[in-house]
């Protein structure tokens, strides 16, 4: 069915259900090995989620606050997904420097850093007591 308020409907849009959820699967992972093949940001902050990940399951805290330490990190990789496809469209308009686009791939870069930020407070919040109490 058409929606009488988009003529211009996109025609990949036609999935439905199962089928929607397995190709959005599909492109989602793509994206993640694209990221991984191509941006080296993306892999340091992997490696710290794989790093710190068994520190945060191990440490002698309460569950939410291992969920709240490990989705602090999986927020910095989101993040910076969306910084590198804001910085990948920037490219793809053009290479040219414009004062536009220094400032949305700043604004991109900025994002990932106060995500970094809120990461590290959370678990310098989360880990301090164990480190003073030890």
């Amino acid at each position: 069915m058409t929606s009488p308020y988009n003529i211009n409907q996109n025609p990949h849009k036609g999935n439905r259900g199962l089928t929607r959820a397995w190709h959005a699967a599909k492109n989602s992972w793509c994206g993640i090995v694209y990221a991984y093949q191509e941006e080296s940001a993306f892999r340091q902050e992997l490696t710290l989620l794989t790093l710190l990940t068994p520190v945060a399951l191990f440490l002698h805290i309460s569950p939410l606050e291992k969920a709240v330490l490990i989705t602090s990190l999986v927020m910095v990789l989101a993040v910076e997904l969306l910084n590198s496809s804001v910085e990948a469209a920037i490219d793809r308009i053009s290479f040219e420097h414009h004062d536009l686009s220094k400032r949305a791939k700043d604004f991109g870069s900025a994002a990932v850093m106060l995500t970094l930020l809120a990461a590290a407070m959370l678990w310098a919040t989360i880990c301090a007591p164990l480190v003073i109490n030890s």
